[in-house]
């Protein structure tokens, strides 16, 4: 009986094992990742992609890779020359090499730890290396900068790839200048707006001068052509005069005619008094006025 219990035993032990060891004789990698095996703690050199592997040695232990792209970014100070410090957010977009997997583990670690050990010190030591190429914190703004900087991150971060890490890009995505370095700029702009605002009154004053100006200009023009005209007119006048006085002195008729004329129509008038003239002059002379009472006698 007893010898049964211990067969029984042995088998549902034995089975046990078969179980156990049959649930480790495949691995299956989750999408995006990479598996390294390692044979107490020795490791495999030869990474499991994604997938179902089938059989593989239940004695292995495991340790996943995330191989897909990630993003870490880092702030850092970076000093320039005139020793201020200047804030920069930057992100690497970055993946594991999974190629490299095996050798990961065995050097650096998981991938927590590569990124740890390798990705953030190199870009703030780069970052560091850069600034003090730059004369002026403010320069940090100036396009040209901005672009060197940005290709001197992604050519010193090459380097790493050597441990496992593959840089896809690196971005700049911000960057903060010292506070008081930020003030002077301020003031700088308020007194670049108010120059701006000053040389746009200085314009419209200008403008309006320039308006006053034509004005009188136009009126001193139309003056001008007035006076122009006027003298026009009298001089045509005086000489409508003068040649009327030219054929007055050349034709002494015409200035007994007109008298006669006159005479002519000072007679209609009833009150009109009568003058007698004298033949031989150029011009009528009153010598008796047949009206006035005096000579009448009424």
């Amino acid at each position: 009986m007893q010898k049964a219990q211990v067969i029984a035993g042995a088998i549902i032990f034995g089975l046990i094992v078969v179980a156990l060891a049959g649930s480790r004789m495949f691995v299956s990698v989750p999408a995006g990742h990479v598996a390294v095996a390692t044979f107490f703690g020795e490791v495999v050199n030869t990474p499991f992609r994604e997938g179902l592997h089938f059989p593989v040695n239940p004695l292995y232990s495991w340790y996943y890779y995330d191989a897909r792209q990630r993003t870490i970014k880092e702030e850092a100070e970076v000093p320039s020359q005139d020793q201020l410090k200047t804030k920069m957010d930057v992100s690497v977009i970055f993946r594991v090499n999974g190629n490299m997997a095996p050798q990961i583990l065995q050097e650096t670690g998981d991938a927590r730890q590569v990124v740890e050990v390798h990705l953030v010190p190199r870009l703030r030591s780069v970052l560091r290396e850069q600034g003090k190429s730059i004369q002026r914190a403010e320069d940090f703004f100036l396009e040209d900068t901005q672009e060197r900087l940005q290709s001197a991150l992604e050519d010193g971060l090459v380097e790493i790839e050597s441990q496992g890490i593959e840089i896809i890009n690196v971005l700049i995505r911000d960057i903060t200048l010292p506070a008081s370095l930020q003030r002077q700029i301020e003031l700088k702009k308020e007194r670049e707006q108010e120059v701006e605002k000053q040389k746009a009154e200085l314009e419209r004053f200008r403008t309006e001068q320039q308006q006053l100006i034509a004005a009188a200009e136009a009126e001193k023009e139309a003056a001008t052509l007035e006076a122009e005209r006027r003298r026009l007119i009298a001089d045509a006048q005086a000489y409508e005069i003068n040649a009327l006085n030219d054929a007055i002195a050349d034709n002494p008729a015409y200035v007994q005619l007109q008298a006669l004329e006159a005479l002519k129509s000072i007679s209609k008038d009833p009150s009109s008094k009568i003058y007698f003239m004298d033949g031989n002059s150029s011009s009528p002379l009153p010598l008796m006025n047949i009206g006035d009472p005096l000579i009448t006698g009424k």
